[in-house]
């Protein structure tokens, strides 16, 4: 730094803590341009507001937001083109739709309508990601470009300003001391940069009708992606409709229980505690057992005789009954 410009960093910085510390007053600029200064900074906050809303409006999710940001940043870094997109909320929940409904079954009421409402909800979402694009090349791209180009120079010019008027001040309160050259170029310099403020100030607030077109590109993407989403809805919805009356109008399917299984005790293949499922046949009422009395053979009386004394004694254990029984049993025998 030479030696002028560092004096006149010292007759600021000066000044500076003149005005702070000690109260003293600088030069007072008017009314209109303090006006002009106050609406400039009052849409500069605006601007920075409103891109900063409008991007939590397109993509409210934070995380998904600053997972997006650090992508994207990789992406640049690695040289790639195509950046990953925002994980849009319809996209996700039509995703699971259509999974559980292709497991389920299509075939199937539930199934079939989980799938639709799956597709709908998916292209709701590309319908998002469209809005996303034009709202951004269309409203928030310029807003920021406006903050970037022609607030940032204003803002330059106004601390330019500033540091004129800190010079002049100093200069004029020490005149005696420092030649009145100086202090007359200084003047004509603090004039000069009010006039480059104050002129690029009106020119911004002028030209506010790019900021009102930019609001309805806005205003635009929004209704074309309402009337996109209506679309798809309506569809679906017609689908839907169809889908409940069909299934109400289909005959009810009448469930059948299957055959109990009956346990097989005559079964002598090993078995690790299961048991056959074998069905047992109905029984019919016209069946005759298959033992009859009558088919005995009483060919050799006195086999027939030792066997019935032997029931006998086994059904009967009391003496007398039994005897009683074997005598008339061994009569009918002769």
């Amino acid at each position: 730094m030479s030696v002028a410009g560092f004096k006149k960093q010292f007759y600021k910085a000066s000044q500076m803590v003149s005005e702070k510390v000690g109260g003293a007053e600088g030069t007072k600029l008017d009314d209109d341009f303090r006006d002009l200064e106050r609406k400039v900074d009052v849409t500069s906050k605006a601007v920075v507001e409103v891109i900063s809303k409008t991007s939590e409006y397109l993509q409210p999710n934070p995380a998904s937001r600053a997972k997006l940001s650090m992508l994207n940043t990789m992406s640049k870094i690695r040289g790639q083109v195509k950046n990953p997109g925002y994980p849009q909320a319809e996209g996700l929940l039509g995703e699971c739709m259509s999974k559980y409904g292709r497991e389920l079954g299509e075939e199937t009421n539930f199934g079939g309508a989980l799938v639709d409402v799956g597709e709908a909800m998916k292209r709701l979402a590309e319908v998002k990601d469209s809005l996303d694009i034009d709202v951004k090349q269309n409203f928030i791209d310029p807003l920021q470009g406006l903050c970037d180009k022609d607030l940032r120079e204003i803002q330059h010019h106004l601390k330019k300003l500033e540091g004129r008027r800190l010079d002049y001040d100093y200069k004029k309160k020490r005149q005696g001391k420092i030649p009145d050259e100086e202090v007359r170029q200084s003047l004509e310099k603090f004039h000069e940069s009010k006039e480059v403020a104050e002129t690029s100030m009106h020119n911004l607030l002028e030209t506010d009708i790019e900021q009102v077109s930019q609001l309805s590109s806005l205003v635009e993407s929004q209704l074309q992606y309402h009337r996109q989403a209506v679309q798809v809805l309506e569809e679906l919805s017609d689908k839907l409709k169809e889908r409940m009356i069909d299934a109400q109008t289909r005959p009810r399917r009448e469930y059948t229980p299957k055959p109990k299984p009956m346990f097989d005790f005559g079964d002598d293949s090993p078995s690790n505690g299961g048991y056959s499922t074998s069905m047992a046949p109905p029984p019919s009422r016209n069946s005759e057992p298959s033992f009859h009395l009558a088919t005995l053979s009483f060919r050799n009386p006195r086999l027939c005789e030792s066997l019935i004394v032997w029931a006998v004694s086994f059904f009967c254990p009391h003496h007398s009954c039994g005897v009683e029984m074997s005598s008339v049993l061994a009569q009918l025998l002769v």
